[in-house]
């Protein structure tokens, strides 16, 4: 190519960025990360743990949420191990699910002080593994407000020894937390009661709709409090009309997210169809950023 032909193409590229900006970014990549219960089946199926990521990367979600933490192991293998399977299908460790849930005996006494021993372990675990944050994925209703109470208390020491150790703790919700308590709603309860410091909130929005509340009215109420969202519907992301997305994505910066994971419980159809389906719709949904953690 001759010298005043290839300037004067670069000059024509750099008039077309400018003029379109939106052009230089139809190439970044949305991140997207997939919360890995919705491989559950795949995962117990088929022993190859790094073929089902390569999918999942080639699908093009970029994080994972981990869901299979036991003893010291995430889905049976060293923290090491896990974060170099993820990170060799070009993915990034982000999160996980794991709790120590309260027996009768410490909710009646108000000491969780045992509960709190076996957190030294899981988040050694996930500190190696280069997670974010670490997530309880479940609470039964407590029957007291003196219960609910002891464990906000709880919630609030392990997010203060997760904090210790450079990790971020959340909470994560399902839809009987919008529920009462004696007079209160368990949810406001918990973010009332908690210290923003050592507590964040995963709302699962499709969980919240079922519970029948609004997400946004939350994001406004509790402006911050949401470092993570699980986007779910009721099968494939989008295709339910249950679940304003677009109004939810509009007011994420309200909500204070960081990170987004998709999660599918049941498909329409099979599992990686389902995924793609998921994440082709937030691809090309124009109210999705292409990244909240910067």
């Amino acid at each position: 190519m001759k010298r005043r032909t290839l300037i004067g193409t670069l000059l024509a590229g750099c008039m077309l960025l400018a003029v379109n900006p939106t052009f230089a970014q139809k190439a970044a990549k949305k991140e997207i990360g997939l919360q890995l219960y919705s491989v559950r089946e795949e995962i117990a199926k088929n022993p190859n743990f790094d073929q089902i990521l390569q999918k999942i990367a080639a699908l093009g979600y970029t994080g994972v949420e981990a869901a299979g933490y036991k003893d010291g192991k995430l889905y049976n293998l060293s923290p090491e191990e896990f974060k170099a399977k993820v990170e060799k299908a070009g993915m990034k460790v982000l999160s996980s699910h794991a709790t120590k849930t309260l027996s009768a005996q410490e909710l009646a006494s108000g000491d969780f002080s045992e509960s709190l021993k076996w957190w030294d372990e899981c988040i050694a675990t996930h500190k190696a593994a280069g997670m974010k944050y670490i997530v309880t994925p479940w609470m039964e209703v407590p029957k007291t407000l003196k219960d609910l109470e002891t464990q906000c208390r709880y919630l609030d020491a392990v997010g203060a020894k997760c904090r210790e150790q450079g990790i971020l703790y959340g909470y994560h919700n399902h839809a009987h937390e919008f529920k009462k308590v004696e007079d209160q709603v368990m949810y406001d309860y918990m973010l009332e009661h908690t210290n923003p410091e050592n507590v964040f909130f995963e709302m699962d929005v499709y969980w919240a709709v079922i519970g029948d509340v609004s997400p946004v009215d939350y994001f406004n109420k509790y402006s911050g409090r949401f470092r993570a969202l699980h986007i779910k519907d009721h099968r494939e992301i989008g295709q339910s009309g249950m679940v304003g997305f677009d109004a939810i994505f509009n007011n994420v910066q309200t909500a204070g997210l960081k990170y987004l994971f998709v999660e599918l419980e049941e498909t329409n159809n099979d599992i990686y169809t389902g995924l793609e389906q998921s994440i082709d719709y937030l691809k090309k949904a124009p109210f999705v950023k292409n990244s909240y953690s910067k």
